[in-house]
């Protein structure tokens, strides 16, 4: 698919969906184009790897003079826990966005997510979390795990946290695999969703001038 709209076949009805509104807000915030085929490796991201499959359906390149970001919007086909009558698991296809963004630095494999009062628990008994004494309030509100502290924590600098800090929601999850990063949040196309996450990778791309 070649055009700035959402390829709805065999999604929902497209009245009862905001797919064209997400595709509209889009535009009138960035300047999107569509690129040609990109392998972006979906496959080394762990947050993605619990459904049973995972296909782009339209990609949005972001465009900025620093470097692209862009904006998945996937199907995905997820296993659930309900059992239908014959016994067997059911699936649930969800058609989600999210957003990538390409980073000057390598990461290593990071995850980065809201902190929990659980992930407090834990760390006390068991302390793998990534904190920057330097930045008490990053710490204090979020939670890092990453392979390679060192390389996390020269690569992780303040501009960095300065722009996970100003996503004012708390459902989304960040996963870098050196230096690739997307976020997500798992829930549907909803123009607010999209637009949420478009945001914060543009102003990631900004960070590589």
């Amino acid at each position: 698919m070649n055009s700035l709209s959402v390829d709805a076949t065999g999604l929902p009805d497209i009245g009862k969906h905001p797919y064209e509104t997400t595709c509209q807000r889009l535009r009138n915030r960035f300047r999107i184009d569509i690129p040609g085929d990109i392998d972006f490796q979906l496959e080394q991201f762990e947050t993605l790897n619990h459904h049973r499959s995972v296909h782009i359906r339209n990609t949005f390149a972001i465009k900025n003079h620093c470097g692209d970001s862009y904006v998945l919007l996937l199907d995905t086909d997820a296993e659930t826990t309900r059992i239908n009558q014959k016994n067997k698991i059911q699936h649930r296809d969800t058609f989600q966005p999210w957003a990538l963004a390409y980073l000057k630095k390598d990461f290593g494999r990071v995850v980065i997510r809201t902190e929990t009062i659980i992930d407090k628990i834990r760390e006390i008994v068991f302390p793998i979390e990534l904190d920057f004494r330097e930045d008490k309030s990053f710490s204090d509100r979020f939670y890092v795990l990453t392979d390679d502290r060192h390389k996390t924590e020269a690569a992780m600098n303040q501009q960095f946290r300065d722009a996970v800090m100003s996503i004012k929601k708390s459902d989304f999850v960040i996963e870098i695999y050196e230096h690739t990063l997307i976020i997500g949040n798992h829930k549907p196309v909803t123009p607010e969703n999209t637009l949420y996450l478009a945001e914060f990778v543009a102003k990631l791309a900004e960070l590589k001038c």
